[in-house]
């Protein structure tokens, strides 16, 4: 019997082949460990930005506590926080406002966004329309005439973002938006007058907020009602309030939750951005 030589060169070929396929083994299993890196985007007014008096922007905002929440169940998760103070939805849509964009709009910045990372967005949250008929309200009445123009501009600024950005980012992504509580209820501690004030700005927000819930459910966004959350249209029934006495839920619920009877400032405070945040994370469990 003779016995089979083998060349060098073929014994060769055959180590490299293993070794390189021990190699794509390795490679692929730890790719596989490695869990591919997913985004939560956050757009909006100064509420996104989480911004508080005398601190400015900061990171204790009900879009950071629930990017807190979210990450907790995806370590993978990232956040993307491309909201800017004093947004209204006109500047969102076109520009212009407190921040600039390389992209020219906080719409455009989305978009780009969501269109370079499709697949891997996983949340999209948006607060937008308040400051456009705040601007309305002053310590003596509303305009209503500059309000039913704020109103108009909401609404039909909110048929032409929401679209686009379902259209950037796709089906898989969670879209949710959210409904305003009301800071001008406290004009109810200043008396009658104040009391009269309070109901026309609660009668005010609520068509507001019924016009934002209306063109989120249509472009298929869930609503986180924080006008619920921050029972904004009980007027009943009364609770007391430190130092003050008895008052409305609705009054008691913006003094606790936001600066506005203790600094005339509209911001909720951390414990208002913690309502905020709970309300968004409940409607985004599925």
């Amino acid at each position: 019997m003779r016995t089979r030589r083998i060349r060098p060169g073929a014994l060769l070929a055959a180590l490299l082949s293993a070794v390189l396929l021990a190699a794509g083994g390795a490679v692929a299993s730890a790719s596989a460990a490695t869990p591919k890196t997913t985004y939560y985007v956050s757009l909006g007014d100064s509420l996104a930005k989480g911004y508080m008096p005398g601190m400015g922007d900061t990171d204790q905002g009900y879009t950071d506590r629930l990017f807190t929440a979210l990450k907790a169940k995806d370590p993978s998760l990232q956040h993307v926080k491309l909201g800017c103070s004093g947004a209204t939805t006109t500047t969102l849509l076109n520009g212009g406002g407190a921040c600039a964009y390389p992209e020219g709009t906080q719409l455009a910045a989305a978009e780009r966004f969501l269109r370079a990372h499709r697949g891997q967005v996983r949340y999209l949250t948006l607060d937008i329309g308040a400051n456009d008929v705040a601007r309305c309200a002053s310590a003596t009445g509303i305009d209503m005439t500059c309000a039913s123009a704020g109103l108009h501009t909401v609404g039909d600024n909110l048929a032409k973002i929401l679209p686009r950005l379902r259209t950037a980012g796709g089906p898989k992504v969670q879209y949710a938006g959210m409904t305003y509580y009301d800071p001008f209820l406290a004009a109810w501690l200043t008396g009658s007058q104040g009391q009269q004030l309070a109901q026309l700005s609660e009668f005010v927000q609520e068509l507001l907020n019924g016009i934002i819930s209306f063109g989120l459910r249509w472009h298929d966004f869930a609503v986180a009602d924080v006008a619920t959350a921050f029972s904004t249209r009980s007027f009943t029934p009364t609770v007391p309030l430190p130092g003050v006495g008895e008052v409305p839920l609705n009054v008691a619920r913006i003094c606790q939750w936001t600066f506005m009877c203790l600094k005339h400032d509209i911001h909720a405070n951390p414990t208002g951005y913690q309502v905020l945040a709970d309300t968004f994370a409940a409607v985004l469990k599925r």
